[in-house]
């Protein structure tokens, strides 16, 4: 796929590129981003130079992963990241969303905003059917954004993350386009208990 850029009120969203190297890097030295992400930690240069140059290119380029640098208008400072993943358990039209945020641009609503744009942009771009969304259990950051972004929490994994040779829970949660007043690109048939 092409890579895309995305906009909102307050936010210019667009595929990260080697300029955003040094940014990322800064950023990812945050402990809470190590901790609660799945970035490497410790989190060094060679790490943004391939993440920057290699994976977010390729991921594009192979329509395996789309990932955006979120800026505070035209030119302004990184404030987050968003990324989209095939769900490569359930094949091409369902996905996997992750996202950080800046310590210093926390709070102010942008991760929620940039979420809430990108989640649209792949039931209207990618054609997706479900928007999946896992975090580990205790991130409530994470959690917050993405219950205010729309996604319904579905329930708990166990052993469902692999970190640092450890295996941990994981809350999981969807969004569906219908969530966001959209049309599916496939019709949905709810089970009798919904």
């Amino acid at each position: 796929m092409e890579p895309t850029t995305l906009n909102t009120a307050r936010l210019d969203l667009r595929p990260f590129g080697p300029a955003d190297e040094d940014e990322v890097f800064a950023i990812c030295q945050d402990p809470e981003i190590q901790r609660w992400t799945m970035v490497p930690s410790p989190y060094e240069r060679a790490h943004a130079h391939s993440f920057v140059g290699e994976l977010v290119p390729g991921g594009w380029r192979d329509d395996t992963g789309y990932s955006f640098a979120v800026r505070l208008g035209s030119g302004g400072p990184l404030v987050a990241a968003v990324g989209v993943h095939v769900h490569e358990a359930f094949g091409t039209d369902s996905y996997e969303i992750g996202y950080w945020a800046a310590k210093e641009h926390r709070g102010q609503g942008f991760m929620t905003e940039a979420v809430t744009a990108v989640a649209r942009w792949a039931f209207t771009g990618l054609g997706a059917v479900r928007l999946e969304w896992r975090a580990e259990v205790g991130n409530a950051a994470s959690r917050a954004v993405a219950e205010k972004a729309g996604f319904r929490v579905e329930g708990l994994l166990r052993a469902s993350l692999h970190r640092a040779g450890t295996v941990r829970d994981s809350w999981v949660g969807a969004l569906l386009p219908c969530d966001l007043g959209l049309t599916p690109a496939l019709p949905y048939l709810p089970s009798a208990a919904d």
